[in-house]
């Protein structure tokens, strides 16, 4: 991918003679947090961090989406947190949408400038800063991870999505396409979080229904998005929360490319009772 831009949320509060309407809304079944509603007021702090502030995009909700949190995070120049993990079973990805950072992990400093990757696995020791004079902004997705007896936790691995070329989807004349930063065989890995790229007038030709949780932070582009009942205009800057079975399609409304940053977890059983015992 060339030239490639990112939204990333600028804060401040609108005017008073804004008028109040807006896109933002929450169902039985998705969610839309519009860009607009990304202001100062609905910041979050973390202990253990500096010159920090954050946007909660999801966070677990008992009969909605279960399985992950979602942050912007922006750091303000020497921002950052020596421990920023205080859950060993909890797996990360971060994203780098704007600015640089310095992430260590386990002793190993990396350097992710925009479009960097870095899968992080549980009960790893990392470190994230920002060096600069500049503001940064980088999406952290974390999942508490579904260990399997013979399996090994995936290791940890950094990326920039301009060095993995995407994988077009069969039967759509390139017009979409899916940049994976796993493999999809590799059972290790019980969360897939990839970029999903569609050419101008690209379309989900059908409603999407599956087990998958979802979280969709638009990178780029417009489109017309289904979710489940209804259909509604997204723009970079906007998140969609999607619980499991929510039908989805899109329309990529150009005149440039449509791409979000997707969440899904993925290669592990559905969760029965709490507290079923299979032996009796």
């Amino acid at each position: 991918m060339s030239n490639v831009s990112y939204y990333a949320p600028p804060g401040g509060h609108p005017p008073q003679t804004q008028l109040l309407t807006d896109r933002a809304m929450f169902t039985e079944a998705y969610a839309i947090l519009p860009k607009g509603v990304l202001q100062d007021i609905v910041t979050s702090h973390l202990p253990g961090w500096t010159n920090m502030r954050m946007w909660v995009l999801a966070r677990p909700l008992s009969g909605f989406a279960e399985t992950f949190s979602q942050y912007i995070v922006e750091l303000s120049a020497n921002g950052g947190s020596d421990n920023p993990e205080n859950d060993p079973e909890a797996e990360g990805v971060i994203f780098v949408v704007k600015g640089e950072v310095e992430l260590v992990l386990n002793g190993t400093q990396h350097t992710l400038q925009e479009g960097g990757y870095a899968f992080i696995p549980p009960s790893t020791k990392w470190s994230i800063h920002n060096r600069s004079h500049d503001l940064a902004s980088f999406h952290w997705i974390r999942k508490r991870y579904q260990r399997v007896e013979g399996l090994d936790a995936p290791e940890a691995f950094v990326t920039n999505e301009k060095d993995v070329k995407p994988l077009v989807m069969p039967d759509t004349e390139g017009r979409w396409s899916t940049t994976r930063f796993v493999d999809m065989a590799d059972m290790r890995h019980d969360m897939h979080v990839n970029i999903v790229n569609f050419e101008p007038g690209g379309v989900i030709p059908f409603a999407e229904t599956h087990i998958m949780e979802h979280g969709l932070y638009v990178l780029e582009g417009k489109a017309v998005y289904r979710l489940n009942q209804d259909w509604v205009e997204v723009e970079a800057g906007d998140f969609m929360w999607l619980r499991a079975f929510c039908p989805q399609a899109c329309y990529a409304g150009g005149p440039s490319r449509f791409r979000y940053l997707l969440y899904k977890d993925v290669n592990r059983h559905a969760n029965l009772t709490i507290g079923f015992d299979p032996r009796r």
